[in-house]
């Protein structure tokens, strides 16, 4: 990455899109103190990535889930897993019990607390994986394109998970490369060749289409079919973003 800068406030639901090797997983991975920059620095909650006394607190405060969902279960037992990562911290165990219930509960995977991993889909797979990352109560969850190998109900499913964790209070940062994702965020950085080449809104982002093309993406469905419309002569606005928006626009 080169000369990146960016700010994420507490609350916020964050969204980090590019096309492959723009550099988003790598900012990702700093944000998590998985990587560590070879200049400049990154700070959580005022902690310095780089100084080795705070990296416990870092990944306490900000907890992340990755691409396969395979790759993050530990367990034969979906409670199971879902407790390794509050054993780890020690946490008493009456209170481990009461963290894994609660993280199934907002995942909607309580019913099968009991279950394999190996017996769920992609998509439960993938919220039993948050549901690890959740009992470890960080402040911060970094999304690494946690949809990319799901179907599209998998997909919807994950995305109103992070929504829910996002409202109530957890701070989202989303690397994907779905753009009907990305528009539900509050700010949105397009990566390219590991510079931030666009920031803004979503409504500020994708009313430049032509230049998020010359980065080799694409705009989401709404943005397209406001696009469209606005050719054959319909004023819609362009903060349109969202099917929702499009809907209630066309149906005022």
């Amino acid at each position: 990455m080169d000369q990146v800068s960016l700010k994420i406030h507490k609350g916020s639901f964050t969204a980090v899109i590019g096309s492959n090797g723009s550099g988003k997983s790598t900012l990702a991975k700093n944000i998590n103190a998985l990587l560590l920059p070879t200049s400049g620095a990154v700070y959580i909650k005022g902690m310095d990535t780089r100084v080795m006394e705070y990296l416990w607190d870092i990944r306490q405060s900000a907890g992340m889930v990755f691409q396969n969902p395979d790759n993050q279960l530990v367990s034969s037992v979906v409670e199971d897993d879902v407790a390794f990562g509050p054993e780890n911290l020690g946490v008493e165990p009456l209170e481990i019990r009461r963290r894994v219930d609660e993280a199934l509960k907002s995942v909607n995977m309580y019913d099968e607390r009991k279950s394999g991993p190996h017996l769920l889909s992609g998509g439960q797979k993938q919220r039993i994986a948050i549901a690890g990352v959740v009992a470890m109560r960080p402040d911060v969850i970094i999304f690494d394109e946690p949809t990319a190998m799901l179907d599209p109900k998998g997909r919807k499913e994950v995305m109103t998970i992070i929504k829910t964790l996002n409202s109530e209070g957890i701070t989202v940062v989303l690397i994907t490369h779905f753009m009907d994702e990305a528009s539900l965020a509050d700010y949105i950085y397009i990566m390219d060749k590991g510079k931030v080449a666009l920031k803004g809104s979503p409504g500020e982002v994708f009313s430049r289409v032509e230049e998020i093309r010359s980065y080799d993406l694409d705009v989401p469905l709404a943005v397209m079919v406001a696009e469209g419309l606005r050719e054959k002569g319909i004023d819609v606005p362009t903060h349109i973003v969202t099917v929702k928006e499009m809907v209630d626009y066309l149906c005022q």
